[in-house]
């Protein structure tokens, strides 16, 4: 197990009502009510139960609509990640420590670059060589992440919607291996409790059957869990894949 992030001080309440995708109103343990941000706009199937406990972090800023951001919420007897800007720098930083073997070897690290016919924008691009250095032609990792929060007993599942971005994204990964180009998508597990995971076919079929696909043609899976705690987060090794 290896710490990976650690929390500002978050302040405790609870789930009051979740509206608008974006705003959840949260009852703090002081007795003031506040809306705090809700950066997953999904469903968020099994995580959204209205009276939780949850943890909100205190950003005041003018540049800020809100000054709270939800973090987690204490559902099956331990805490689920929600904040969904946070996967991609935990990930970040991740690779940045070369914390992620399976990727390995690269040098470079870099993160939003533009791919692919359908004009995406990959989470990570890692480099292995430079062009105009040793290899004339480097071996590039496209590393694309998603955030899974929805689960059945022990088995994480993503997506828990029909996701037609996510639909993109595998088609662009397929599309761009090649002998020097490789494919890799991280699931990041977003609670504790799950060791296995499966595409989310109940909810999105075509999503199901495009990562099978995928899988046939290379793009190289990996089912990330993370330990979430009021203080930090903790990555515990990988799910197995179920699919």
């Amino acid at each position: 197990m290896i710490q990976v992030h650690t929390y500002p001080d978050l302040i405790e309440g609870r789930l009051v009502s979740r509206y608008k995708r974006f705003f959840a109103d949260i009852k703090l343990d002081n007795g003031e009510v506040i809306t705090a941000h809700c950066a997953n706009t999904g469903p968020m199937t099994g995580v959204c139960q209205i009276g939780s406990p949850v943890l909100v972090s205190y950003h005041p800023s003018p540049k800020r609509k809100l000054a709270y951001s939800w973090e987690a919420i204490y559902i099956d007897e331990q805490w689920v990640g929600v904040n969904t800007s946070l996967p991609n720098r935990v990930i970040g930083h991740m690779l940045d420590h070369h914390l992620l073997p399976e990727l390995e070897p690269y040098h470079t690290v870099k993160g939003e670059v533009t791919y692919g016919k359908e004009k995406s924008r990959i989470d990570f691009l890692l480099t292995n060589g430079e062009d105009n250095s040793q290899r004339t032609n480097p071996q590039r990792t496209y590393v694309e992440v998603k955030n899974s929060t929805w689960c059945i007993g022990s088995l994480s599942l993503f997506p828990d919607t029909v996701t037609t971005r996510g639909q993109k994204h595998l088609r662009e990964l397929m599309a761009i291996i090649t002998e020097n180009t490789a494919a890799v998508l991280i699931f990041f597990i977003n609670r504790g409790d799950c060791d296995r995971f499966a595409a989310g076919a109940q909810a999105d079929p075509e999503y199901a059957r495009l990562l099978q696909e995928a899988i046939a043609k290379g793009v190289k899976v990996l089912p990330c869990r993370f330990a979430i705690e009021p203080t930090k987060i903790t990555y515990l090794g990988l799910a197995s894949l179920e699919v």
